[in-house]
């Protein structure tokens, strides 16, 4: 079986699709015809995702921090997680946070985190990065 030639084919008859829709009989769909109610996606795909999901994020990071490379691991973890939650969009409504990391000033951007919509939709999640941004360390081991 050529396999290639079969990938074209499915995917001029199931058509390639890079957001979710819905197919003709209902189902959530995405890519080359994957039915994720029901069939979904295994913890392999789902972990390459995140892993591509991390570095455009990481990306972003840089592009609205400078200094970024300049922080300590844990506080570029912090910020990689709320960029990652909130998308970049709402990540820079949080104008005095960046203002706060951009001059080193944690002990402001923590409590900027927690004085935020943000902070009270993502409740114990807000209250570990804050942490971490303040001390540059986790309460806990991960």
């Amino acid at each position: 079986m050529e396999k290639e030639r079969l990938k074209q084919l499915l995917i001029k008859h199931e058509g390639l699709k890079l957001k979710p829709y819905i197919d003709i009989v209902g189902k959530l769909t995405i890519g080359v015809g994957r039915n994720l109610d029901d069939r979904g996606i295994s913890k392999d795909e789902a972990l390459y995702m995140l892993e591509n999901d991390i570095q455009i994020v990481e990306k972003e990071a840089r592009e609205i921090f400078e200094n970024f490379d300049e922080l300590d691991d844990v506080r570029q973890e912090v910020i990689i997680n709320m960029l990652f939650n909130l998308g970049k969009t709402r990540f820079l409504t949080f104008k005095k946070f960046i203002k706060a990391v951009k001059e080193r000033n944690f002990e402001k951007a923590a409590d900027e985190m927690l004085d935020s919509k943000w902070a009270r939709q993502v409740g114990k999640r807000a209250q570990e990065l804050s942490y971490a941004m303040r001390y540059g360390k986790y309460e806990t081991d991960i």
